[in-house]
């Protein structure tokens, strides 16, 4: 997938199925703050500081202190970045060499559960909608609370990260972190995806819980980096950005080129996605938010989200 439908396409596709929703018992809601913020600036949590790294081989683990989530360390290294396999597409290539700086990468997508801190603390926005594809209640329920956040932009993505004492992603980051150092064409090796590898491919048709799929674990042990949900990296998309990129710690090109000036890179496939899509060096987009748009509560001004979009954060140190 290089382009994903508008969201009110998807909007209207999910309205059409809701006579099939709700014949199942409802899922207890969890308490939500009962006013969430308007579009102010984003506070720093202040028990955002770093967490004590401990150990710094390749793959060990640490816990963030503000939102929970497991980290893995990814140690300074160089790979081969881009498309070396017969499905490469053209914004893939050329294929080159990167060397990274030590970083830690989230094991698992962002969670409903853990966005929701976020939103009662005033620092993120709610998704744009509580639902999924299959499931009416969604967002704001225990039965959900472990699934990936969904319905969130880019802005969302990067407010949460921002709050958790993280950030975004470089693309050259995650890709690292899904591939490491040898030419392995999905996280887990070259074998061809299966349904203990990922979610993919219309095989459940909805998200999953995060997590649920150790055989799909990349090189380092990052989990859920093939299907389930696109992620949204901090990088601007440019087809042809490989043929410029820099070769140490790429951060993406200045602005969008393409058509479209504010599309943001995302990464990793989704569940409706095949298998050439869900390829570590597939690249997808999606509309970023455009501070110049006319509107401030339009979704050009905000973004695009979808049922098929979440994230997961990186850190420096």
């Amino acid at each position: 997938m290089k382009k994903l439908f508008p969201i009110f396409m998807v909007t209207m596709l999910f309205v059409s199925a809701c006579g099939a929703i709700g014949q199942n018992a409802e899922p207890t809601s969890i308490p939500i703050a009962e006013a969430f913020p308007t579009a102010t600036p984003v506070p720093l949590n202040p028990t955002a500081a770093p967490a004590n790294p401990g150990s710094t081989d390749a793959g060990s683990e640490r816990v963030s202190p503000v939102d929970g989530m497991v980290q893995v360390f990814i140690p300074e290294g160089s790979f081969r970045m881009g498309g070396m396999d017969v499905d490469a597409e053209s914004d893939e290539k050329p294929d080159h060499m990167v060397s990274m700086s030590a970083f830690w990468m989230d094991k698992l997508e962002i969670t409903n559960a853990m966005y929701m801190l976020c939103v009662q603390q005033g620092a993120c926005e709610p998704p744009d909608h509580f639902r999924s594809e299959k499931h009416e209640k969604y967002f704001n329920t225990e039965e959900y609370a472990d699934h990936p956040v969904i319905y969130v932009t880019w802005g969302d993505a990067t407010d949460y990260c921002t709050w958790a004492g993280k950030r975004l992603p470089t693309e050259a980051e995650w890709e690292y972190a899904a591939r490491g150092n040898d030419f392995r064409t999905f996280p887990w090796g070259d074998d061809r995806p299966d349904t203990s590898r990922a979610n993919f491919n219309h095989k459940i048709n909805d998200v999953t819980r995060v997590g649920s799929f150790p055989a799909g674990a990349s090189a380092f042990g990052v989990l859920d980096m093939a299907g389930n949900v696109w992620e949204w990296v901090s990088d601007f998309y440019d087809p042809n950005y490989y043929s410029l990129s820099i070769a140490a710690n790429p951060s993406g090109p200045l602005a969008a080129m393409g058509g479209i000036s504010q599309r943001r890179v995302i990464r990793g496939g989704s569940y409706q996605d095949v298998e050439k899509d869900i390829r570590i060096s597939n690249r997808g987009y999606a509309s970023g938010p455009n501070p110049d748009a006319s509107d401030m509560d339009s979704p050009e001004y905000h973004g695009e989200s979808s049922p098929k979009i979440g994230f997961r954060c990186a850190s420096g140190n």
